[in-house]
């Protein structure tokens, strides 16, 4: 059996208010394309297929047509799919009857019976071969919050001499090794259990700038021992680097499809392809996703305004590439102190050349604190007027008095808001 594992397709997302409809509908061409010439049983989705819990109906309408497609070229083909941290449960499974009636199994929320306790079979999917025969099962467990973990105390959790133990990190636990228990006794002999999970695994490396962190109740990452030494794969989604955990082959985040900040420029973007064999994951292999849209960061290292201008005024490009798939820009400029012309003179510079201004990046240089205390009082803080911060600020980040024109325009600006808000 062939699986193919994929997550954080983010679909509807923009990059600084640039649609990327374009460069996800290239990648779901592509997965389909792949998923035929791979042979590929089981599509593994884990999480973030949206960008938001209420995606656009253009972003609905894509995901729909892939598995439409997907189904029509695979006939054969089983998608499982788990709700992200960034996907509404609800609005995930809205369309459940009609998608497990072409293969497509949902798994958004975690429910509990009438006794209270959690609805592990629904967690639980078989998995079938080409012949239709139960080959392998699958623990579909979506983002977890906390009320959809189960009572530690009634598993004894706090042991005595043990102390109180994190309810978030045990219970997660605890859920996946109760319907790990579930599927062994489902499965038979020499049929592999697969897991998968959005979460954040410990020392997994994160997007500085794209990805949205869960915290619950101060801690989020999860331990690798979560997962029993019996499962043959984890699937996990939420951190958009690919990348194995713990070391274990067989522990990993498929990472996103596309770059989802230019913090992950230089990211190989990828799904992975996993054979199961004997009922362990054999071979665990990349499949490098195409990037139809490049990211640019100009220059390579932020450099004074005149040097990345100079650098911009030089940049060499594709004149015949369509715009839709012109590459993203951001100018990444070192400023002494403020230039209130930055982006005219940056968008003077790029006009013209077939690109999209995205970002604007300006570092300004450290300068020397103030003789100012570091800490007001409750009293002091009282005493101050709008201005009185502004300008505080200023000093603090230029070492310098705010200019009289900017004191100005501040309070030009504040007075507007001020009174919008009544």
């Amino acid at each position: 059996m062939r699986l193919l594992h994929t997550s954080d397709w983010h679909l509807g997302q923009t990059l600084h208010n640039h649609d990327r409809t374009y460069e996800h509908q290239c990648f779901l061409d592509w997965l389909a394309d792949t998923l035929v010439e791979e042979r590929i049983d089981v599509l593994l989705i884990a999480g973030d297929i949206f960008d938001t819990a209420n995606p656009s109906s253009s972003a609905q309408r894509q995901l729909y047509r892939f598995l439409q497609q997907a189904r029509a070229r695979v006939p054969q083909l089983q998608v499982v799919v788990i709700a992200g941290n960034h996907d509404s449960p609800g609005r995930l499974e809205a369309p459940a009857p009609l998608l497990e009636a072409h293969g497509t199994i949902v798994v958004g929320n975690v429910l509990r019976r009438g006794d209270g306790e959690i609805d592990l079979e629904r967690l639980l999917v078989p998995l079938h071969d080409r012949d239709g025969k139960v080959a392998a099962w699958c623990l579909a467990v979506p983002f977890l919050r906390p009320g959809d973990l189960p009572r530690l105390r009634a598993e004894g959790e706090e042991a005595a001499g043990e102390g109180p133990r994190d309810p978030y990190l045990h219970g997660t636990a605890l859920l996946y090794r109760q319907a790990h228990a579930l599927a062994r006794e489902r499965a038979a002999a020499g049929q592999p259990i697969i897991a998968m999970g959005h979460c954040h695994m410990a020392k997994g490396e994160p997007s500085v700038d794209s990805e949205r962190r869960i915290v619950i109740g101060g801690s989020e990452a999860l331990p690798v021992s979560m997962f029993d030494p019996g499962i043959a794969y984890a699937a996990l989604g939420h951190l958009h680097l690919a990348q194995r955990v713990g070391g274990l082959e067989h522990v990993r985040y498929s990472g996103s499809p596309l770059p989802l900040s230019f913090s992950e420029v230089d990211y190989r973007h990828q799904v992975l392809r996993i054979d199961l064999e004997g009922g362990k994951a054999g071979a665990i292999t990349p499949l490098f996703v195409p990037r139809p849209v490049q990211l640019l960061r100009v220059p390579a290292s932020p450099a004074p305004l005149e040097e990345a201008l100079a650098a911009l005024e030089s940049l060499e490009l594709d004149p015949g590439l369509p715009e839709q798939a012109w590459p993203y820009l951001e100018v990444r400029v070192l400023l002494d102190g403020p230039e209130p012309g930055l982006r005219g003179r940056v968008e003077a510079v790029v006009a013209g050349k077939p690109v999209r201004l995205a970002k604007i990046e300006p570092t300004r240089k450290l300068v020397a604190g103030s003789d100012e205390p570091e800490a007001l009082s409750l009293d002091q803080l009282a005493q101050l007027q709008p201005d009185d911060i502004f300008r505080r600020l200023w000093r603090q980040r230029y070492g310098d008095e705010a200019p009289p024109e900017q004191i100005d325009s501040f309070a030009e600006l504040f007075h507007a808001v001020e009174g919008d808000a009544r």
